[in-house]
């Protein structure tokens, strides 16, 4: 059963109970399997494939061919939901395109920025039981507006060699332009490192387990990452007249992804808090993934008592969630107060459900206290800033003495030299 807390009796680290350091086993693991990638290549990867994913490959690329049979083989409609998710994604994510800018302060000095695409990105999707189209959606669908030109989607294949269907309709529709059938902290590793079939990426993006995200924080510098995910969380700040179904049906949409998952509710009304750990109890005995679930709520869960929903945001921007949902008449009044989350949910028809699937926000977020540093996955992930200079030379030469003085204070004659000697020979003599 979920507990009940009155939110003064707990210290910030009870009320945080979470972390994603990897064990040290991981951590060699990983170590291990990066560098048998990078020695190793293709090999290694049809090695790991049969260790891991019990697949004895014979390529490791999907063909046009196998997508074309594979998005041939789903129903209608569905393809159908995925084309209108994509089509909510997309109209969001436009509006992130910024445009670079140029100004001229003074005579002779032209200043600028400008943005440029990232070349080549990873995508990161996880494969066999969780298998999830719409993170190919949410990931894939920012980086085809930014510019991207090669997306490289990896995910595990099945014992039998193959990709979900699901999967691979959802790369085609989103602008995937290859696809691979690898996971793990090896797809990760040839993705950083690049082998004889996979082409090396410049950025890896996209949620997996412990030791893809191990594996990301040890080739990050080598690429450029995303972030590193940790288990999925929801905390709920609920009023009074909240339903208990709701609250609990939403808590527990969370709980299920994960073991280490953390499904957190904050509210002023004790009567609510009490209902609604009754009432996740008789929707867990009727949830599929019942032991997840519960193991998930009992272990990591809490339900926190507060005076005032000001109290219960206070302690919202402590935990700093993924997912933020506001169940409350007029939730607008509540955003100033928000300071950290991922993803916001404002009032009783706006399930985290919805931002996963088909809202059109990105669902790719800070978990873990992130939020308090970090953003979802957007547009600015896939691309890059940089400025530009011009002065004409009676624009330097008006700065130069200046330029030659800053730089001897730090100690570099060379850098004072480099701006004086356009003016006077004798500088570099």
């Amino acid at each position: 059963m979920i507990p009940i807390y009155d939110a003064k009796s707990l210290t910030k680290e009870q009320i945080l109970t979470r972390s994603i350091v990897a064990e040290e086993n991981v951590e060699t693991a990983v170590a291990e399997i990066i560098a048998a990638v990078r020695a190793r290549g293709d090999q290694a990867l049809y090695e790991y494939s049969r260790k891991f994913d019990r697949a004895e490959l014979t390529s490791l690329e999907v063909t046009k061919a196998e997508i074309d049979e594979a998005i041939a083989s789903l129903d209608p409609d569905f393809l159908e939901t995925l084309r209108i998710a994509h089509e909510n994604i997309e109209t969001f994510h436009r509006r992130q395109v910024r445009d670079g800018f140029e100004i001229a302060p003074r005579d002779g000095v032209v200043l600028g920025q400008r943005f440029t695409p990232i070349e080549r990105v990873g995508l990161y999707v996880p494969g066999g039981t969780a298998a999830y189209p719409s993170t190919v959606l949410m990931d894939a669908t920012p980086a085809a507006i930014a510019g991207v030109k090669d997306l490289i989607m990896v995910t595990p294949p099945s014992p039998e060699g193959k990709i979900k269907a699901e999967l691979l309709a959802a790369a085609r529709i989103a602008g995937v332009t290859h696809i691979f059938r690898i996971g793990g902290a090896q797809a990760v590793a040839a993705l950083a490192y690049g082998t004889e079939s996979v082409p090396k990426v410049d950025k890896i993006v996209g949620p997996g387990n412990i030791y893809v995200a191990t594996a990301k924080r040890r080739v990050f510098g080598v690429v450029a990452i995303d972030m590193i995910a940790g288990p999925s969380e929801i905390t709920v700040v609920a009023d009074e007249k909240s339903d208990p179904a709701f609250v609990a049906a939403d808590l527990l949409s969370q709980a299920e992804h994960d073991r280490l998952a953390s499904a957190v509710l904050v509210t002023p009304s004790r009567a609510l808090a009490e209902k609604v750990q009754t009432e996740l109890e008789r929707q867990l005995k009727l949830l599929p993934r019942e032991e997840i679930a519960r193991t998930s709520v009992e272990d990591n869960g809490k339900i926190l008592i507060v005076d005032t929903m000001e109290e219960a945001f206070d302690i919202a921007n402590t935990i700093a969630p993924e997912h933020l949902e506001v169940c409350a008449d007029t939730p607008e009044q509540y955003l100033p107060l928000i300071k950290n989350a991922g993803s916001i949910f404002l009032g009783r028809y706006a399930p985290e459900a919805l931002g996963d699937y088909m809202a059109g926000p990105n669902h790719t977020l800070p978990t873990s206290g992130t939020a308090r540093f970090s953003s979802p996955l957007s547009v600015d992930d896939f691309v890059k800033k940089s400025s530009y200079l011009s002065y004409t030379a009676e624009a330097l030469g008006k700065i130069a003495p200046r330029i030659a003085d800053f730089a001897r204070r730090e100690g570099l004659e060379g850098h004072a030299r480099s701006a004086l000697v356009r003016f006077n020979p004798e500088a570099v003599q």
